[in-house]
């Protein structure tokens, strides 16, 4: 019976691999999770509707940065405590703040309890793998914070507008994330996604500023200007990412990026108001079983 059952299993096994040959052999597309869009669909989204004038002078700026970062470096100690993870997803064009954000974020965090992941190129261990893997294994455990600076997002703007993945996999890429943020929510992570924004002429002042600058220059590259050639077409990737992405379990934060202080600033305010209510949540949840 034993071998029997076996053979059922090779030969189930069998069946379905050469039929995904052969549908893969005939070029038979795979379902779409939507009908195409019209292309001018995103043109006027949500970055069309972004402020960029807001500001913040150089005193309050300091006099808030101190605050917030005494503020995170407590409420770091209590995740610890109640064992909450936290996922903290950076997106942005170049040169719109992502790194200066983070290294405000994190000066006054125990070194032990976060890790900043900077994305770069798959390798090609990565490339063998579903492109979700290579963040699932960097995800923080319990009580501690993953930072990244670029996510798995790229999946629907650079690969999606370099070609690096076809539209089918572009398309299905939101439900897949969708999905993998809901999953860590309901486990009990925090989970946030920044995008800075700014206009291009700001981009393009401070691309200048890094190339006059010695101790900057290797900050930009001729990929960071071929990039500004496509600018139109990322904008209307981010806006239909945001729109589709922004989740009740996993928010997009659209942070204001003209003014390097003010942008430093919302993103300190939101992680530390989306930390003091998770914690209290399990402080309540904690006592009510108590």
């Amino acid at each position: 019976h034993k071998e029997k059952a076996a053979l059922a299993v090779m030969e189930a096994v069998s069946s379905a691999m050469e039929a995904a040959l052969e549908k893969k052999a005939a070029g038979r597309e795979i379902p779409r999770f939507e009908p195409p869009l019209p292309p001018d669909k995103y043109k006027k989204g949500i970055l069309s509707r972004v402020d960029l004038e807001k500001t913040l002078d150089r005193e309050e700026y300091r006099k808030k940065l101190d605050q917030l970062q005494k503020r995170l470096e407590r409420l770091h100690g209590d995740l610890y405590r109640y064992r909450i993870p936290v996922v903290l997803g950076f997106e942005g064009w170049d040169a719109a703040g992502k790194g200066g954000a983070i290294r405000r974020l994190t000066s006054h965090l125990d070194p032990r309890g976060y890790q900043v992941c900077p994305t770069a190129s798959p390798s090609s261990t990565e490339k063998a793998h579903h492109y979700l893997w290579r963040f699932w294994t960097r995800f923080p455990k319990d009580g501690h914070i993953a930072v990244f600076d670029r996510t798995w997002y790229g999946r629907v703007m650079v690969e999606r507008i370099e070609g690096f993945c076809t539209e089918e996999e572009w398309r299905r890429a939101y439900q897949e994330i969708n999905d993998m943020e809901a999953h860590l929510v309901h486990s009990g992570a925090v989970v946030l996604k920044f995008w800075l924004h700014i206009d291009k002429d700001e981009q393009e002042r401070r691309f200048n500023d890094r190339m006059k600058n010695p101790e900057k220059q290797w900050k930009i590259t001729d990929e960071d200007w071929r990039n500004r050639e496509k600018w139109d077409q990322y904008e209307d990737a981010v806006n239909e990412m945001l729109e589709k992405t922004s989740t009740e379990d996993a928010p997009w934060i659209v942070v204001e990026g003209n003014s390097k202080y003010y942008a430093r600033i919302k993103v300190m305010e939101t992680v530390a108001d989306a930390l003091e209510k998770k914690i209290k949540e399990v402080e309540k949840a904690k006592k009510k079983h108590e």
